[in-house]
């Protein structure tokens, strides 16, 4: 008897775990390494769990990253709400909600010290009215409020200046259930002076300020505002007064001459989300004014870092204003080319500094069925999508690289010649450039076939083809199953066999708790899709420098 036969370590069929090793079972039948609790952490503030993935549903999965949060919270308490608040404020992640959710956790679940802490955070987290409504209905969900909750929650409107709070009030004035009146009768803030008691009593409803602080002031543009029909004079009080589009009625905002004045000191995020409105309503056109002004901001790198915008932000708007029609209601519009352009060239800017790392890559996109059936963060961004985007800001910087799109025994329009090796039997070369549209190449990974998750793939078919590889770069979910090694062994094998001392970089496309890198080589690194810091990591992972 060949005993080698049933427990051979070089070469492990997928749905088996690899002889001597950790791995756990995927939620797809395969095994695969499972990532601790503080990187499980990192892939939900970053990835969040909406809309659940194609094995996981939305239920389950937050449950999972709850529990997970939960673990580190119990563990070090400090160093969790560290980590929320940093995420948090580096832009790094497409939405802010988990992070939010992770923070009421540490709020209403931690020890006092983390309770404390968390308490302490809540500014820098719920920098916004809108982020405060999200924490205060996750909180109110998980406990009831004592007098600490209630005094932490008050400093947020009492530790503002006057102009600071009103801005919020006026600007962010209700979401989720609650509004800024609710929470006021709640806490029952002791106004710190009488600028914070005139705004406090506008927001219950007793009447305009008396005062003439600067916050104040814009209380009074507000109400004026509600009140004025007249385009031209609601346009000279945006002006005068620092009104933005949430402050003015409904009927204001088909106005171009309204919509002229706003954008002169528009903030950045909603500059992006206006850009469908404001093509409708004809302030932007070809070679108008707005347009220029537009363009400028949008290629403009030190603009979208200090508003934090996230790169997908730019993604899911060119692809919106591309269509020329949202995806509900009936706001139509031509889109302008040099504003898809421009938002174009804004993802590539939204990253941090990638710099050339001069080796040979292969980026390698998973495109099975898991990752069509997955989305990222709650949009309509497909985790296969998103993969395909991430591989052109690498692809971007490089000279030297090779992108290919894998799937097991997936479409017969993209398998491999019969020439090839049946190994190969799921993996072709990818047809996109970072010279291209990226909507367009985003959309070229969208109609291609989707079969099972093997990837080993990536490695056997550098083998096969006897290319050099110094990194392999894989985009996936990591819920692979279909192959007849494991990944890891396949990279050991592509070492061994050319003399290569190849790198894999997992690139976790979901926020679920699973890896295809041996935490025991030190040539695997696991990162999080779509963090804008990702790119960089991997090009200093690359190059040996972590």
């Amino acid at each position: 008897m060949k005993y080698s036969t049933y427990f051979f370590t070089r070469k492990t069929s997928q749905s088996e775990r690899i002889p001597g090793s950790n791995q756990v079972p995927n939620n797809a039948g395969g095994y695969a390494w499972a990532i601790d609790d503080w990187k499980r952490l990192d892939r939900f503030l970053i990835l969040g769990s909406e809309r659940g993935t194609y094995y996981g549903a939305e239920r389950e999965l937050t449950q999972e990253n709850a529990e997970a949060t939960l673990r580190c919270i119990k563990a070090d308490g400090r160093r969790t709400v560290s980590r929320i608040v940093e995420l948090s404020e580096s832009g790094r992640a497409p939405k802010n909600d988990p992070a939010l959710f992770a923070l009421a956790l540490a709020a209403a679940l931690g020890d006092e010290e983390t309770k404390r802490l968390a308490w302490g955070a809540l500014p820098r987290v719920a920098r916004i009215g809108t982020h405060l409504f999200h924490f205060v209905r996750e909180y109110h969900s998980l406990r009831g409020w004592s007098r600490t909750s209630r005094r932490a929650l008050a400093a947020w409107y009492d530790n503002k200046t006057p102009e600071e709070l009103a801005y919020q009030v006026a600007k962010y004035q209700q979401r989720d259930g609650w509004s800024h009146r609710d929470i006021l009768r709640l806490t029952h803030p002791k106004p710190q002076d009488a600028a914070h008691q005139e705004i406090y009593r506008w927001i219950v409803g007793k009447g305009m300020p008396e005062l003439c602080d600067a916050g104040l002031r814009l209380l009074e543009g507000v109400e004026r505002a509600k009140r004025e029909h007249n385009p031209e004079k609601i346009a000279a009080f945006v002006r005068d007064y620092g009104l933005t589009w949430e402050m003015l009625p409904t009927e204001a905002l088909n106005s171009a001459t309204v919509w002229e004045a706003l954008l002169e000191k528009m903030p950045f995020t909603a500059m992006v989300r206006n850009l469908a409105k404001m093509t409708a309503i004809g302030l932007i056109k070809p070679l108008s004014q707005a347009t220029a002004h537009i363009v400028a901001r949008l290629r403009d790198q030190k603009h979208i870092q200090k508003a934090r915008a996230h790169p997908i932000m730019f993604l899911l708007a060119m692809r919106t204003y591309e269509q020329g029609h949202g995806e509900k209601g009936k706001l139509c519009w031509e889109p302008v080319d040099q504003i898809v352009d421009a938002l174009d060239d804004a993802f590539y800017l939204a990253f941090s500094n990638v710099a050339p790392t001069g080796k040979r890559l292969m980026l390698a996109v998973d495109v099975s069925g898991s990752m069509a059936g997955s989305m990222i963060a709650g949009s309509s961004l497909t985790a296969r999508e998103a993969a395909a985007a991430m591989a052109l800001v690498t692809a971007k910087t490089e000279n030297n690289y090779l992108v290919t799109a894998f799937s097991s025994a997936g479409d017969e329009r993209w398998r491999a010649p019969s020439g090839w090796s049946f190994l190969c039997n799921g993996i072709s070369l990818l047809h996109i450039s970072p010279h291209q549209r990226l909507t367009d190449a985003v959309q070229e990974v969208s109609r291609l076939g989707a079969g099972g998750t093997d990837c080993a793939l990536p490695m056997l078919y550098a083998l096969e083809r006897k290319l050099n590889v110094d990194t392999f770069i894989v985009y996936t979910d990591s819920e692979t199953w279909a192959g007849k090694i494991h990944p890891a062994q396949a990279l050991q094998m592509y070492r061994q066999k050319t003399g290569v001392p190849a790198k894999l970089v997992v690139v976790g496309m979901t926020s679920t708790g699973f890896s295809i890198a041996d935490p025991n080589d030190p040539g695997m690194i696991d990162c999080v899709g779509f963090d804008a810091s990702t790119p960089e990591l991997i090009g200093q992972f690359v190059q040996g420098k972590i």
